[in-house]
């Protein structure tokens, strides 16, 4: 039996037309939609994720300063919380929210990575702000070993008080076996998050070629959760940020059965959760959820 997540929150927003590509992304939706994000995570929960992650990816403040509402960030976080735990409560099934620490700056670039200080403050703020509607934390699609510390570790003082888990999930080189994007080992990254005591490993945003050989790798080193939540996207180009002129593109050949097929694989490799990131939708959670039931 696996732990089944959610799909990609922000590629759904904008699909629904409740968010935008650029700009504040999925942040947009909590200042306009709000409701969108709650009927989001419950067609996410009716396909059958019992892990949804709270849409706290874009609420940060440089995203946020497009739109000269940077001193929102934590207000916006706390939203995000509420919401998914809304979600969550109005089912009937047993669903867990996830408070999402994510990058600070953009997505699968460790180069823009904030420096130690800034990111501690900003993580502690959105991790107290998620606290009171979360079931544990996912510090997500770290890029390297440096920020997916500052995020766990600030994870890590505010869920004490509670007991809850802290996951970490880091973005991975498209190359299987390649490691972090930051060319980092994924086994230094592994000790180092270990020795903080994080209690779950994952990957995600990153072809699910890479997520597979990474599965192996992480179920070689221990017995805590395991997993990952693989992207649509065929390649990021080098340099790549949410408003410039660099595009991704969808990868057309993962359907859901090739999707879960690839679960099928990183289950027989020892994971333990699964689910999708950009591209993902509820029908690729749904053939997921058929494939593994509860």
């Amino acid at each position: 039996m696996i732990t089944i997540l959610d799909g990609g929150m922000g590629a759904e927003l904008i699909r629904r037309g409740a968010a935008t590509s650029g700009g504040l992304w999925s942040a947009q939706a909590l200042l306009d939609n709000p409701e969108a994000v709650v009927e989001t995570h419950h067609d996410f929960i009716r396909a059958g994720a019992r892990l949804i992650i709270t849409n706290s990816y874009s609420s940060i403040p440089s995203y946020l300063a497009k739109g000269g509402i940077e001193d929102r960030y934590e207000e916006l976080t706390a939203l995000a919380g509420q919401l998914a735990r809304r979600a969550a409560d109005e089912t009937k099934e047993n669903v867990r929210v996830a408070g999402s620490l994510p990058p600070l700056s953009e997505s699968y670039r460790p180069d823009l990575v904030p420096d130690d200080r800034v990111a501690r403050s900003i993580y502690d703020a959105m991790a107290l702000a998620l606290e009171p509607y979360v079931d544990l934390f996912i510090c997500e699609t770290m890029s390297s070993i440096g920020e997916s510390m500052n995020a766990c570790e600030a994870a890590k003082k505010v869920a004490l008080a509670r007991g809850l888990p802290v996951y970490v999930s880091w973005t991975l080189n498209e190359k299987p076996g390649a490691g972090l994007r930051s060319g980092e080992t994924l086994n230094a990254a592994y000790e180092e998050l270990s020795a903080i005591g994080v209690d779950g490993f994952l990957c995600n945003c990153t072809a699910p070629e890479a997520i597979e050989a990474a599965v192996k790798e992480l179920s070689d080193w221990t017995d805590k959760p395991i997993g990952g939540y693989p992207n649509r996207v065929s390649e990021v180009p080098e340099g790549w940020t949410l408003d410039n002129a660099l595009e991704t593109e969808r990868r057309v050949d993962i359907t859901p059965s090739v999707f879960v097929e690839f679960a099928r694989r990183c289950v027989e490799k020892g994971a333990t959760m699964f689910g999708g990131c950009c591209g993902v939708g509820p029908e690729y959670i749904a053939a997921l959820a058929k494939a593994f039931p509860e």
